[in-house]
């Protein structure tokens, strides 16, 4: 694959809306977030090995990981969530290079919401993208779609990379503060921009 793009930005900064836009205009975009849900959804490939090392508390009866017990755990004691990091991680990354390499767009967009914080990611990409919004506008989108405390979503800004630090890694900015049409305007700039990249 020639040209790989790494999209990344904080919780409910709107990743998933601008990679769909990518995708609509025919980039390929591999999301690290949807390769973790297939390998601990229903008969994923983790399910065996989450058992295994969690135990069965932490299955639903459709054969899916549990999430809502598992994120409490992990997001209360830091060794656990290092522990589901080394089962899944080296899963993910291996799924996603494998995507990667057969990618049939003109230019592949890897979604990594750790991307800053995972130099092995990092190194894969030729340019960083970030989507970003301010963190009040993040627990707003949040609360709405997953109804977490405010509480919770802070817990979990809080442990992603500082948003100055994530601006400052970036080679192209996408404020995702306003409308979407607006949105929409700056991916497909972009993606002029990559596919001019991708030819070169």
């Amino acid at each position: 694959m020639g040209l790989v793009i790494g999209l990344t930005g904080g919780i409910g900064s709107g990743k998933s809306a601008v990679a769909d836009e990518f995708a609509r205009l025919g980039a390929t975009v591999v999301d690290t977030d949807a390769i973790a849900h297939e390998l601990t959804g229903p008969g994923g490939a983790a399910i065996p090995e989450v058992t295994r090392q969690f135990g069965n508390a932490f299955v639903d009866a459709a054969g899916a990981m549990n999430r809502e017990r598992m994120r409490d755990l992990v997001f209360s004691d830091p060794d656990e969530k290092k522990r589901l990091e080394a089962l899944l991680h080296p899963m993910i990354r291996a799924e996603s290079a494998r995507r990667i390499a057969s990618a049939a767009g003109p230019y592949a967009l890897h979604v990594v919401p750790l991307l800053i914080e995972s130099p092995g990611y990092r190194e894969r990409v030729g340019r960083v993208l970030v989507v970003d919004c301010p963190e009040e506008l993040q627990v707003t989108r949040v609360r709405q779609r997953s109804g977490l405390s405010e509480e919770a979503i802070r817990r979990i800004i809080a442990s992603q990379i500082p948003r100055g630090k994530r601006l400052a890694a970036a080679d192209d900015v996408i404020d995702n503060s306003g409308l979407i049409s607006a949105m929409q305007q700056r991916v497909q700039q972009l993606h002029e921009t990559y596919l001019r990249l991708a030819a070169a």
